[in-house]
């Protein structure tokens, strides 16, 4: 593995994720892979769990990590070429990354869209950009349209609590919330589960919210919310704003906030999300508080999964 900013860094999805689940059990089994190794965790925009996860990762294989508050630490940095640098951007990529690439061995990064420009935020420009430049592999810990090792940990998370021997059906339910959010969490998880070819799944949202057709083709889409939760076993709630015309808020009804009363017409299913979560808009106190959510779970395998990458991209890259 040279990079990881999609599934299609992934030869096996089902090995990585039983990889994961091995460190799971035993995290410090490769705790010399990465001794003398640094990994750089460049945060464009603020993060917790994935920031704290991909910290741990990394010290379990015995690497040291070094955060880097890029929007407050660091200067403003400049993405598109041939620009004149006459405003408020002090350092273009082509000088940071380069020098990244000289003091780690990883260099993983945190990005987020602007929400103003779909083909901006669409054309990856930033990881694209530290890619071409850094010369070390590049691992995302989100960007602007996708979030792939939240989408390795949801399956990582399936694969561990779901234990019959027929396909899972696993519903993405459109939430409400406050503001506009991106895309990225559920073109990701809609890339995954699609790729991965082991679920019966279905996306439900409101009119006017599809996503983007690259990530969602082979899913069965739906507007209406309890026939895709009918017998599901899976339930993933998450928001985003409109693609089409970009980044907007058309509806917020409470009416889509997932409650126990609508877990009654699926097969007990457990309930996941990625965090943070608005409680009582997106997904009531009752399914956070409740048997059927396992988002403590699912945000505790973010460990599992970002060691599991970085082990890979540890050994293919010497």
């Amino acid at each position: 593995m040279k990079n990881f900013v999609s599934v299609h860094d992934v030869n096996d999805i089902d090995s990585i994720v039983a990889k994961a689940l091995a460190y799971k059990k035993n995290p410090f089994v490769d705790k010399t892979l990465g001794q003398n190794k640094r990994i750089g965790c460049l945060f464009l925009n603020p993060s917790m769990r994935t920031r704290l996860s991909t910290q741990i990762a990394a010290q379990n294989l015995g690497m040291e990590a070094i955060i880097f508050n890029v929007s407050s630490e660091g200067w403003a940095l400049e993405f598109e070429e041939e620009a004149i640098m006459s405003g408020v951007t002090v350092e273009h990529v082509k000088d940071a990354a380069p020098v990244f690439g000289k003091y780690f061995d990883i260099l993983a990064i945190r990005t987020f869209p602007s929400l103003k420009n779909k083909e901006d935020d669409y054309s990856e420009l930033y990881i694209k950009q530290f890619i071409k430049y850094a010369g070390i592999p590049v691992v995302s810990l989100e960007s602007a349209t996708l979030h792939p090792l939240q989408s390795l940990t949801d399956i990582v998370t399936i694969t561990e609590t779901f234990k019959e021997t027929r396909k899972p059906k696993i519903v993405l339910t459109w939430a409400p919330h406050v503001k506009p959010l991106p895309q990225c969490v559920g073109n990701s998880f809609s890339q995954w589960i699609n790729a991965w070819g082991k679920a019966d799944f279905v996306i439900t949202h409101p009119e006017d919210y599809d996503l983007s057709e690259e990530y969602t083709k082979g899913a069965t889409i739906t507007h209406n919310q309890n026939e895709a939760l009918k017998d599901a076993d899976f339930v993933y709630v998450k928001n985003w704003s409109t693609f089409k015309d970009y980044g907007k808020i058309y509806e917020s009804d409470p009416k889509w906030m997932l409650t126990n009363k609508k877990l009654e017409i699926t097969n007990n299913a457990k309930v996941m999300h990625c965090l943070p979560v608005r409680r009582n808009v997106e997904l009531s106190d009752e399914i956070l508080d409740g048997p059927n959510s396992i988002v403590t779970l699912e945000a505790s395998n973010r460990v599992w999964a970002a060691q599991a990458v970085i082990s890979e991209i540890l050994k293919s890259n010497g």
